[in-house]
């Protein structure tokens, strides 16, 4: 008895000590340190992620306010540009939302005028500033009624823009009327009439759901009739994807010119300077469907690169008229295409 005690004793203090013991496990033998379960469920420590040494992070997207030129000048100082120099710059303007062939015909352009003294962020402003050029005034007809149709899809500022523009004609001594063709979306009445009341407009709606291309025609008659000298027509924006919608802007498109005689002085697309590539898109849709004459860009409030215009200018040959730079009413201004390209490049 006193041998079995002794060699129980012997056994415990060996599993305490943490030694190699045998146990039997399902017929097979394994031979190993004892651990606690609790240890074993316990996830083993990760490595730390390493870098390899001068591999840079992944290129962040970069907004206006921080500005191209910066990037361009550490890319191109004091040396001949090589291949890659010259591929990165043009890599940098497609990251800026200019377009792949923009900017592939903008650096291309850079590169047959630039020598090593150059600034060559004058360079690049002044052959963005090219492809930007155009007529980009507003074309409105002095002593008769002018009808100005806005499209955009919802959430680019369409409305806000159609107050401002109402408010920059008002102060400039145009009569002005609004007409709320977007009888989809059940907030676009009260803001538009909101609009109307502050910059002394007259508004033309209906009930919601009526039929946009009836309102867009009594309002073409009322705004005759008052003597006005501008009238500005809001449309429906739902996603630019959807057919139905196009069809119904070409409706009401067609309304205006039966009402009026004449096809609209101008049919402005609302584009948000945040979109990015997807606003290309959004204006070979919209320019298809009603013929857009211009480009009113949205949210330019020095975060965002507003590049695409770049893109619309060059594949559609669309002009930029307008530009928003915040939120006040007076942040609508004309469009200077050499003051935007040194924006863009600043």
């Amino acid at each position: 008895m006193g041998i079995v005690l002794a060699i129980v004793a012997v056994l415990v203090l060996l599993v305490l000590a943490g030694t190699v013991v045998v146990v039997r496990r399902r017929g097979r033998t394994v031979r190993g340190p004892v651990v606690r379960e609790a240890e074993k469920a316990r996830p083993a420590p990760r490595e730390p992620e390493l870098k390899a040494p001068g591999v840079p992070p992944p290129a962040l997207r970069v907004p206006v306010r921080e500005g191209l030129g910066t990037r361009i000048r550490g890319l191109f100082s004091g040396a001949t540009p090589t291949e890659e120099q010259w591929r990165t710059l043009e890599d940098v303007l497609v990251r800026a939302d200019v377009g792949p062939h923009a900017a592939s015909a903008i650096v291309q352009r850079v590169r047959e005028r630039y020598r090593t003294d150059d600034d060559l962020a004058q360079l690049l402003t002044d052959e963005i500033a090219e492809v930007l050029a155009g007529e980009h005034e507003l074309n409105l007809r002095p002593g008769e009624l002018s009808v100005v149709m806005v499209v955009g899809v919802n959430g680019s500022g369409k409305t806000t823009t159609i107050g401002k523009l109402s408010s920059r004609l008002a102060g400039a001594g145009s009569k002005v009327s609004l007409a709320n063709s977007d009888t989809f979306r059940a907030a676009a009445a009260e803001q538009l009439g909101i609009w109307a009341q502050r910059t002394g407009a007259h508004l033309v709606s209906q009930s919601r759901g009526a039929d946009p291309g009836s309102v867009a025609f009594d309002a073409v008659q009322a705004a005759g009739a008052r003597g006005s000298d501008v009238l500005i027509v809001d449309t429906a924006g739902r996603l630019h994807t959807r057919t139905p919608l196009m069809d119904e802007l070409g409706k009401v498109k067609r309304v205006l010119e039966k009402a009026h005689g004449r096809a609209p002085a101008e049919v402005l697309l609302v584009l948000d300077a945040t979109t990015g590539q997807n606003g290309i898109q959004q204006a070979r849709v919209f320019t298809e469907a009603v013929d857009v004459t211009g480009v009113v860009l949205t949210k330019l409030d020095g975060t965002a690169r507003g590049g695409i215009v770049v893109a619309v200018r060059d594949e559609l040959g669309v002009p930029v008229k307008l530009v928003g730079t915040g939120e006040g009413v007076d942040d609508l201004q004309p469009f200077d295409p050499y003051a935007f390209a040194a924006a863009l490049v600043a």
